[in-house]
């Protein structure tokens, strides 16, 4: 069951061989700091979440690096309008991520570098690449030498002589920072001071520095020259990460990762997320909803890392259905343990290794599948919801209480490695009143009775279950509910 992943840069699926046996570095290019966070975060911080999990599920210790970029024109934009500090700004908004990614259950990172607080770092990378002929000062800035590095262009497979005639279009010959080039594929690594804004002191003179250099300087001070997985949005792939390579590599002379993993784009109702189109949607704003974390999780699980998902009500209800599914079979054991003689301190997960596992195992290590890895969740909870259904309406199982355990110890330790949690006080309680396979099956009898023309009958139901503080939402697709 060797663990292989797609790899951007080399376009197939490879065996995944660590740098240092049984250990990985890992770095994932953060957010820009200067608003809410939206799906399109999300689903990217969850996907490296579990990919980090379960690389340490599978015995790897795990160095997971996330940067956050707080010196950007849009951060200084937003500084402007609200008569603020860039720095405040950033404050502010690192300051919201983690609560937001609290509330989805993201492990933190083992590290969160922030380009200020990398700035030694930054210009030492700049000044090696200068010596080295990759970089070039002009009346304050710093700029990288393109063509000087052979492979540019590897990672996204662009070449330069391909993009030569469409750039010489756009290219505004008037541009101040046009004219400071000597090429126009070269890129800032260090942009002069301007009136008002922050800057740092360097060889070059105040300043601060190109967005592509933070990264490589990042990782090069937190992880070392090569790492094993360096991990971004698709969106990310030219030009940032392009340009990453062409520093780092162009210095240590090193493959600057051997794996490179993009996840794919959120689109909302199979349009592009966007705020002009109105769909733009923050995570902040989609939980106060009253949408589950654990349902967002879901929905994004549901989907191959790889491929764009698209976010739509109908979407984010069959997540929602899902997650109840999964919900309560996690339950299973706090809810019933005691009635099938389970002795106290055995309703607990452990570590598990049956076959159940094995194949979450050999499926999750095609390329982390875990929408594939989910169907064995999905398998085991909808088992324990229907043995749960007979305990309470016949007072026993059709399986033994001891292979019972097994299979809920067993989902629960896979749910853990998805980040799928059930807040066990709260949703116990609540289990105290109708479980989720009984309002299942009173919306069953509820649709027969619509079905024989019985709406008297249809009516009393959702007015019962309304009473135990369950909606029902009537659609074409079908009925949805939740608890209020």
């Amino acid at each position: 069951m060797t663990l292989t992943l797609y790899n951007t840069l080399t376009r197939r699926q490879e065996p995944f061989e660590t740098v240092e046996a049984g250990k990985v570095k890992m770095y994932y290019c953060g957010v820009t700091v200067y608003d809410y966070c939206h799906l399109g975060h999300a689903r990217a911080c969850i996907v490296w979440d579990v990919v980090r999990r379960y690389l340490q599920f599978i015995g790897y210790e795990v160095r997971y690096i996330q940067n956050f970029t707080d010196i950007d024109d849009k951060i200084l934009n937003r500084a402007c309008v609200e008569h603020s500090s860039m720095e405040a700004v950033a404050d502010r908004f690192i300051k919201a991520y983690f609560e937001d990614m609290a509330r989805l259950g993201i492990k933190e990172a083992d590290e969160y570098p922030r380009a200020t607080h990398t700035m030694n770092g930054i210009q030492r990378l700049i000044h090696d690449l200068e010596n080295k002929g990759f970089a070039y000062p002009s009346d304050g800035d710093v700029y990288y030498a393109v063509r000087q590095f052979a492979e540019y262009g590897k990672l996204s497979g662009r070449k330069l002589e391909d993009m030569q005639a469409g750039k010489s279009e756009r290219v505004n010959v008037d541009d101040p920072e046009y004219q400071k080039k000597k090429d126009p594929f070269d890129f800032a690594l260090w942009k002069a001071a301007k009136p008002g804004e922050p800057a740092w002191e360097s060889p070059w003179g105040a300043g601060r520095p190109g967005w592509h250099i933070e990264c490589s300087a990042m990782v090069r001070d937190r992880l070392g020259d090569t790492i094993d997985i360096h991990a971004g949005g698709a969106d990310l792939i030219f030009p940032h990460h392009e340009n990453e390579i062409a520093q780092s590599e162009a210095v240590t002379g090193k493959p600057l990762a051997r794996y490179w993993l993009h996840n794919g784009m959120v689109k909302v109702d199979g349009e592009k997320m966007s705020k002009s189109l109105g769909n733009f949607i923050t995570i902040r704003e989609l939980l106060d909803r009253g949408v589950d974390p654990m349902a967002v999780r879901l929905f994004v699980l549901t989907a191959q890392y790889r491929t764009p998902i698209d976010f739509t009500d109908e979407a984010i209800a069959a997540a929602t259905n899902g997650w109840h599914t999964i919900k309560e079979g996690l339950l299973f054991g706090y809810q019933y343990g005691k009635k099938l003689g389970w002795e106290p301190g055995e309703a607990e997960p452990s570590p598990i290794e049956n076959s159940d596992v094995e194949r979450f195992q050999e499926i999750v290590n095609n390329d982390f599948n875990f929408p594939g890895g989910l169907t064995v969740l999905f398998e085991l909870a909808k088992e324990l919801r229907r043995e749960g259904h007979i305990l309470v309406h016949e007072g026993k199982t059709e399986t033994s209480p001891d292979k019972l355990k097994h299979q809920w110890q067993t989902l629960v330790t896979l749910a853990v490695v998805l980040g799928l949690e059930a807040e066990i006080e709260a949703e116990t309680d609540k289990i105290n009143g109708l479980s989720d396979a009984e309002i299942e099956a009173k919306i069953q009898q509820r649709q027969e009775a619509r079905q024989g023309k019985n709406f008297a009958e249809s009516d009393r139901i959702r007015d019962e279950l309304q009473a135990e503080g369950i909606t029902l939402i009537d659609s074409r697709d079908g009925t949805r509910w939740h608890r209020n």
